[in-house]
Order: C-alpha cells, then sequence, then structure tokens
C-alpha cells in the first residue's frame, strides 16, 4: 500500500494504480486519514510539506520506501530511515530546469525591479525614474554549487552574454571548462560577483554558508539569489546587509522557517523580492517528479530495486536491475549460509568471482541482508544491513576475483559463528537462472528458494528412506532431495513445500546415522 501524503501530480499516480498489486490511499491534507493508514503502508510518498520523523516512520512498521516528488530530502530524517532499512528516493532531476529558470526570473525581476513597477502601476502611477534597472550582459554571475540546477543557470546565464564563476569543492576543472565557467574559491567568487546565486543543499556544512562575514565580501552593486534551500544563508544578516546598503539587493525563494511567518522583517524590506518556494512550481516540473518517483516506488516495491535511493550512494537503479539475479542469489546464500549455521554470527565473507566491477558491494549487501533476516535481526535492507552487522560487531568482508572452476559468474559467502565456519557457493547462469553448487566441500546443484531441510548424516544405506518416510508422515510435499557424498558422509538438501514443524526436526536428528539437521528458508 502506498500513502500519499502530499499532492501529487495524477499522472504519477496513475502509474502506480495501473499494478494491481498496488494500493493507493491519498491523504493529502488530512492527517487522521494519514495517521490511519501508516501501519499498512509499505510506501509513502511525500513533497516537500509532510516531515517524515522518526516518529512517524515508527507509526509504519511495514514501510519500505520514502519517495520525495522533488529534489531535496531536508524533510526527511534520512538517518532514522537507514536505521530503519527504509530506502529514501528523490528525483533530483526533475525539477532542474523549472528551478534554474526561477533562479534567471528571480534575478531578471529584481535587477529590473520588475514587481516594484507592478505594484506601483497597480496604485495608478507613472514613475520611471524610480524603476530603472540594469542589464546583465557583461556582468558577472557567481554560482554557489554547480550541479544539474547550477550548471542549466550556468548554461542560460552565458547565453545573456554573462561572464560565470562557480564554487563547487566537487567539480572538476574538466568539467568546469565544459560548462565554460570559472573555478574559484568562494570568499573570491563573492567578492569579484554582481549576482551570486545559491545551488547548495542544506547540510550541516551549508549552514548559513553565506553568513554576515561572507556578505560583507559583496560589492555593493551586488544581489543575491537563494532557490535553493532556507538556511544555506543567515537571512538576518542579509536583511542588516540590504538595510544598510552594503549590498543592493536580494530576491528569495526558500526560507529557514516555512511557511515564513506573516511578521517576518524580511517582508517589509523594499529591495528583497520574495516568493513561497516557487522553484519546482511549474506543471512540467510536477508531472515529471510525480512519474519519475512513482515508476521508482512501484519498481522498489514490486521488484525490490532500489538503486538511486539517497541512503545507499553510489548504487543506481540500472546497476541494481543489471545484477537482479546475482543479488537474488545472494540473498538466498546468506539465509542457508545463516541458517545451517549453528551458534552466533561474528563474521561474514561475500566474494564475487566475475568481470562485473560493480557487483561486488552490492552483492555483499544482498548477501549480509539474507544472513541477518536468518537469526531475526530487522527490519533488514541493503540499506541498513552493513550499519546493522557492524552494530552487532559482525565482522564483514567483500572481493572480487575469479569464479569457480567451470562457471562464469559465482559468489561465495563464508559465515563464521562462535561455533564453526560454514561456506556455501552460488552460480549464475544466463539472464536468470542460480544455482547453488557447494557447500563447504559437497558439491550439489539446487535452486536456491523455498524451505531447505539440510541433512549431514554418515553415508550408510537407508537414511535416504528413513528421512522420506519421516518427510511424508508429517504430510509435507518433497519438491526435490539432492544428496552429496564425501568421505564417508553424506550432506542432503531437501526441498520441501512448506514450513516443517520443530518436531519434526527433532526427529530426524534423533535418527541413528543422522549427525545433524537444519532448515534454512531461502525465500524470506
Amino acid at each position: 500500500m502506498v500513502a500519499v501524503a502530499d499532492p501529487v501530480n495524477e499522472r504519477g499516480l496513475d502509474i502506480l494504480r495501473a499494478s494491481a498489486e498496488c494500493e493507493v490511499v491519498y491523504a493529502a491534507g488530512n492527517p487522521a486519514r494519514l495517521a490511519q493508514v501508516l501501519p499498512r503502508a509499505h510506501a509513502l510518498l511525500v513533497r516537500s510539506e509532510t516531515k517524515v520523523t522518526d516518529a512517524m516512520m515508527a507509526q509504519a512498521p511495514a514501510l519500505r520506501v520514502i519517495g520525495r516528488a522533488g529534489m531535496g530530502v531536508d524533510n526527511i530524517d534520512v538517518e532514522a530511515a537507514t536505521r530503519r532499512g527504509i530506502a529514501v528516493m528523490n528525483t533530483p532531476g526533475g525539477n532542474t530546469v523549472s528551478a534554474a529558470e526561477q533562479a534567471i526570473a528571480l534575478l531578471l525581476a529584481l535587477v529590473r525591479r520588475i514587481p516594484w513597477a507592478s505594484e506601483s502601476m497597480r496604485r495608478g502611477e507613472w514613475d520611471r525614474k524610480k524603476f530603472g534597472g540594469s542589464e546583465l550582459r557583461g556582468k558577472i554571475l557567481g554560482l554557489v554549487g554547480l550541479g544539474r540546477i547550477g550548471s542549466h543557470v550556468a548554461t542560460v546565464a552565458r547565453a545573456l552574454g554573462m561572464d560565470v564563476l562557480a564554487h563547487d569543492p566537487f567539480l572538476s576543472e574538466a568539467r568546469a571548462a565544459e560548462l565554460g565557467v570559472t573555478l574559484l574559491p568562494l570568499d573570491d567568487l563573492l567578492a569579484r560577483a554582481d549576482a551570486i546565486s545559491l545551488h547548495v543543499p542544506a547540510t550541516e556544512e551549508t549552514k548559513n554558508l553565506l553568513d554576515r562575514r561572507r556578505l560583507g565580501l559583496l560589492k555593493k552593486t551586488a544581489v543575491l539569489i537563494n532557490t535553493a534551500r532556507g538556511g544555506v544563508l543567515d537571512e538576518t544578516a542579509l536583511l542588516e546587509a540590504v538595510n544598510a546598503g552594503t549590498i543592493a539587493g536580494a530576491a528569495l525563494d526558500v526560507f529557514a522557517q516555512e511557511p515564513l511567518p506573516a511578521d517576518s522583517p524580511l517582508r517589509k524590506s523594499d529591495r528583497i523580492l520574495l516568493t513561497p518556494h516557487l522553484a519546482a512550481s511549474t506543471a512540467e516540473a510536477q508531472e515529471r517528479v510525480s512519474m519519475e518517483i512513482c515508476r521508482s516506488v512501484r519498481e522498489a516495491l514490486l521488484t525490490g530495486v532500489i538503486g538511486d535511493a539517497v541512503n545507499i550512494p553510489g548504487l543506481s537503479a540500472e546497476v541494481v536491475t543489471r545484477l537482479r539475479p546475482l543479488l537474488d542469489l545472494g540473498r538466498a546464500l546468506g539465509r542457508l549460509a545463516a541458517g545451517i549455521s549453528p551458534g552466533r554470527l561474528e563474521a561474514i565473507d561475500v566474494q564475487y568471482g566475475g568481470t562485473d566491477e560493480d557487483a561486488p558491494r552490492p552483492a555483499a549487501l544482498a548477501t549480509i541482508e539474507g544472513a541477518l533476516s536468518t537469526i531475526g535481526v530487522g527490519p533488514v535492507s541493503m540499506v541498513n544491513a552493513l550499519a546493522l552487522a557492524e552494530g552487532r560487531g559482525i565482522r564483514v568482508s567483500r572481493g572480487m576475483g575469479k569464479p569457480e572452476k567451470g562457471f562464469e559468474t559465482t559468489l561465495s559467502v563464508k559465515v563464521r559463528t562462535d561455533q564453526r565456519t560454514t561456506r556455501v557457493v552460488g552460480a549464475v547462469f544466463g539472464d536468470r537462472a542460480s544455482r547453488v553448487i557447494l557447500i563447504d566441500e559437497f558439491a550439489v546443484d539446487v535452486p536456491p528458494g523455498g524451505y531447505v531441510i539440510v541433512v549431514k548424516n554418515r553415508d550408510v544405506p537407508g537414511v535416504i528412506g528413513q528421512v522420506g518416510t519421516a518427510i511424508g508422515e508429517a504430510h509435507i510435499n518433497i519438491g526435490a532431495y539432492h544428496v552429496a557424498r564425501k568421505d564417508h558422509e553424506a550432506l542432503a538438501l531437501i526441498a520441501v513445500d512448506q514450513q516443517p514443524e520443530p518436531r519434526l526436526l527433532e526427529q530426524l536428528a534423533g535418527l541413528k546415522e543422522v549427525l545433524e539437521v537444519r532448515l534454512a528458508n531461502l525465500a524470506e
């Protein structure tokens, strides 16, 4: 079930509704309805209005995905979501054009004094001298942040004849050259620019990035535009600078407190242009971000693909989709290894054998997820698997090397407990098929799914019959019975159609020649 907490464009919601497996409950503007449906929600859709707190997530024990129809996620407690294994997704590219155009529109409106001239005309005045402006051509634009939006602003500004400077510690000189901009330290940029436009996220590092000291570096003729996030600019210091005439003006679309209080001093300045967080408020942007996030949420719920989640950085949807058979195998191997290993889990080692350099990390995360789900750690997903393991003192390692002999792509999982070490290996065939091919030194060949009873016994006649008879008398159907033999011992993997009762496992363990019986659920 998908709970919709904020207004989201219907084109996107129709994508979810088209899937019979998805129930969409619209609760935007209705907190009581939202509180009612959260306990059943598997996904939560928001924009910027709803604050997704840890307390809210605690009301939604089944929640797997939070989708933000927009670029930022500052209204979502991402740390709490990660801890709970909830994927947080957004649409960083959906608002690019709209947000960039808003920044340029505010800049033009500010330097040409358009809003104030319009208000003057509505009062019946005709004062051409009072609202004289200045051109942008030949001026210097300083961009603080040169991501998607900042880059588009740079392109438009250059088309207007502006020279563009930028500060972005994460941008290469080569990329800056492609965009036709010059990279500078922040203080140098602020001192040289005629107009400054902010395009940085709201983080601890960017909080009050433009404080009183840095605002004091601006030219008296400079103007400042903020369409990024509230809090990256010291609004009190800005108002003081504008009122003192140390900068020429500002245009703000975002604020430290939203909605902006009715008595905010910012509203009283005739040199500060204010808009109510409109950067993404175009029909095109709202439709685009809605469709993008709803597709991502649908994929996450129906296929488990959570690539591009902001709390699994560097793991794209393309990689997760391509590696899905390997990830499914990893989860199954993790469950199998942990399920057949008695004792307290101490370490997990995952070795990928193949040629895909993107594979080791996601394969390890999926395997850890599978192992932890077996030992009752949860909720667990690829989002929080590593943190949960490390938090419990479980040592995790991974590597990449050659596949097992005779196979193109394999995954080896070694689990160490306080009692023993177990190694299981699986292989992927073609696009989808996979098999478990090795358990310790026993060569096996079984599909990684469903309930599997693992029986280790002395390799003597009669054991298969005794085990099969006991399972049949428990009215459980056997789907497959695979036996591997080595050094006078045998290992049987018995796929059954339903979860056996503990008393059956005890009965099997009590058979004369049986050494050990374990149960693994490879399909959870």
